[in-house]
């Protein structure tokens, strides 16, 4: 059987030895070999870091966006040969589709991140302006630039291929090449994953490398600017970070360990309930996918204690149900383990459970499967652990990665949070309760120790996701036992891979290396109005000056009468007077906003497309009948789309009076298109 090769310098490398055999979960056959010997892992991380960071760097965050999309469909293509070789690992299909689906989602989901969130450029801008003078010369902004090092990502077996992409989306998006190391037992489902993704012609060269097998001495020429991302063991990654080179170099590292998570039933909750059996299947549901090996997986379930004997039953009925066996016959619902090591991995930790409960469903020596050999394959039936003494150590110590799970009491909201956070760090935390008082106590007590919570109820079962879903949108990782880490979280997964860093200049200079419009900077004031300009014509810093307008009280009464905004500091004179904030009647804050807009508006037809949006209004200064105003219209930042015929502006809009005095500042949006010629 041949070795699976790793994918560095550009090209594809056969190991210098045989490798040790791969098997097949099912069936026990060899699948493949996988040795890392002869890989030059120092040329690797130099060739990430010399062309695939400058590769990268060329392209803006949309570009990377764009990509990530393309990538995305491409492999949607391709899943239905992800499935197949995913069944070979134990995994039904149900539990490939968790697997490969929600990777491809992961790519998609940064795709719609960047786009939508990111500029359309190679800088990201992070927060508001810091004055840091009185006068307004000297400003603070903080900027977030791609690390220029390799992002070395370790995944463990039982995701092959939602942990790779889950860790490269993000990287890429940010500009960081990666190199993927998978954990040997499924690595050849990894193996054809990177395969395609280098096959589809995508990705720039060097962004993406693939080391089947050991690490070597890898960690040995990792620099400041690398940055590694672990999901595995909470051993492993404690051993991995405290490697000499890492401390050294204060090199990023990122774990993301299996945990002790649990689930939490409410005392609201009574047999026949929609919350009661919302629980019970979620913890046979979160048993079963992937034969119970998620980091996610629920390994706790707390149940209040007079109700031990009713989630018992109704959890054994659910369970007896369950059908282990092959993965491509029809009916199964629960495959093999990734491999008769992780097997018997299980059954040591099983043993251990028992010490401290009974086991009141499954057999950890006999199961019955459906077109296989039980002891061929590593197969193992669900299994369900009965602890009525909680405070007992070993349910909250000792993990049995695989299908099984203890039930335990508790007395009170405190005691389920006291339980809770004796698992000393967790990925994931639910409460199955239709009570918000019970779920804010509980979320709130034990969130310190979670890195998510959900609250799961009839009213939002249809569209949740469930305990074990990480979510592109949502940090995925925990603290103390789960690694201390995050991952994902939308952008927040982004910027772990740049560098935050403190400009400090004056306005013309800080507008010039944002590529943002900063207050104080230079306008760019023609005869041309800005409304009059294609996307590709304007400038930042283009400007429209429009006014004065007196603003009467006929106007300040009309608007009142015709909007049904009667509030009596636009109507009562003696009752204005008498707010702390006025000295009389003021118009409407709208009404300024109104007539702002009627200043500044070119009202023929022309690029602009529409005004989509306002933002960040504040009204800083009462407009009195009698005053006049004036706007000030600036280009702020202009942002292209990709494969769009149009891109979005948001001007600085600063309405002013007579003496010259703010009296509101905000952004307005607007969509203007390309001109026709450059229209991608």
């Amino acid at each position: 059987m041949a070795a699976l090769r790793s994918y560095v310098n550009g090209d594809w490398h056969a190991p210098v030895e045989d490798g040790v055999p791969l098997h097949d979960a099912v069936t026990g056959e060899e699948v493949a070999r996988i040795s890392s010997a002869g890989v030059d892992m120092a040329a690797a991380l130099a060739h990430g870091r010399e062309r695939g960071g400058p590769a990268l760097a060329e392209l803006t965050f949309h570009q990377r966006a764009a990509l990530l999309k393309s990538l995305a469909s491409y492999l949607l293509e391709h899943r239905e040969e992800l499935y197949a070789l995913s069944a070979r690992t134990g995994a039904t299909l149900g539990d490939s589709k968790f697997d490969v689906d929600g990777g491809i989602g992961v790519l998609f989901g940064y795709s719609s991140k960047g786009r939508r969130e990111m500029p359309n450029d190679t800088v990201y801008v992070d927060g508001a302006v810091e004055p840091l003078g009185k006068g307004g010369t000297f400003l603070g902004q903080h900027v977030c630039t791609p690390l220029s090092g390799v992002a070395v990502q370790i995944n463990a077996f039982n995701f092959p291929v939602w942990g790779p992409l889950e860790k490269f989306a993000p990287a890429f998006l940010a500009g960081v090449p990666s190199l993927i190391k998978p954990a040997s037992q499924t690595a050849y489902l990894t193996h054809r994953l990177v395969e395609l993704m280098i096959g589809s012609g995508l990705l720039p060269e060097g962004s993406l490398q693939l080391i089947c097998g050991s690490v070597g001495d890898l960690f040995e020429h990792l620099t400041d600017q690398d940055l590694v991302s672990f999901t595995g063991s909470a051993a492993t990654g404690q051993r991995l970070r405290a490697h000499p080179v890492v401390a050294a170099n204060s090199v990023r590292f990122n774990v993301e360990a299996d945990s002790l998570n649990c689930s939490i039933l409410g005392p609201d909750a009574e047999p026949g309930s929609a919350e009661f059996d919302l629980f019970v299947k979620q913890l046979v549901t979160e048993m079963t996918v992937k034969a119970g090996q998620k980091c996610t997986a629920i390994r706790r379930a707390l149940v209040p204690a007079g109700r031990m004997d009713d989630v018992v039953a109704a959890a054994k009925a659910r369970l007896e149900k369950v059908v282990v066996g092959n993965p491509n016959s029809s009916g199964v619902r629960m495959g093999a383990l990734a491999s008769l090591e992780q097997r018997e991995e299980v059954r040591r930790s099983l043993k251990a459970l028992l010490e401290a409960g009974t086991l009141v469903h499954g057999d950890p020596d006999h199961v019955e499967v459906v077109d296989a050999d039980a002891e061929r394959g590593a197969f193992l039936s669900p299994m369900l652990v009965r602890c009525d003494d909680p405070d007992q150590p070993q349910p909250h110590e000792v993990e049995a990665f695989g299908p099984v799970s203890t039930l335990m009491p508790y007395e009170n909201a405190a005691h389920a949070v006291d339980l809770a956070r004796r698992g000393k760090g967790s990925l994931v935390g639910s409460v199955v309760t239709a009570d918000p008082a019970f779920a804010r106590e509980v979320v709130l007590g034990a969130a310190s120790r979670h890195g998510r919570m959900l609250v799961l109820n009839s009213d939002n079962a249809k569209e949740s996701t469930g305990h074990g879903s990480p979510l592109p949108a949502l940090v995925h990782g925990g603290p103390g036992r789960a690694g201390g880490g995050e991952e994902m979280g939308g952008i927040r997964g982004v910027l772990h891979h740049m560098q935050r860093t403190a400009v400090q200049a004056d306005p013309a200079t800080l507008t010039a290396i944002t590529g943002q419009w900063v207050t104080g900077s230079p306008r760019n004031i023609t005869d041309v109005h800005p409304f009059r300009k294609h996307l590709e014509d304007l400038r930042v810093g283009d400007t429209v000056v429009a006014g004065p307008r007196r603003v009467t009280l006929e106007d300040v009464e009309h608007f009142a009468e015709f909007t049904g905004d009667t509030f009596y500091a636009h109507t009562d004179e003696e009752a204005a007077s008498a707010n702390p904030f006025f000295d009389g009647r003021v118009a409407h804050g709208y009404l300024v906003v109104s007539f702002a807009a009627g200043l500044f508006v070119d009202p023929d037809p022309g690029p602009v497309l529409a005004n989509y949006g306002l933002e960040n209004l504040r009204f800083l200064t009462p407009t009195y009948p009698g005053d006049e105003i004036t706007v000030t219209m600036t280009a702020k930042r202009i942002t292209p789309r990709v494969g769009a015929e149009h891109g979005e502006v948001r001007w600085d809009v600063d309405v002013t009076n007579q003496d010259g005095d703010s009296v509101a500042k905000y952004d307005v949006l607007t969509l203007v298109a390309k001109r026709p010629d450059t229209q991608e």
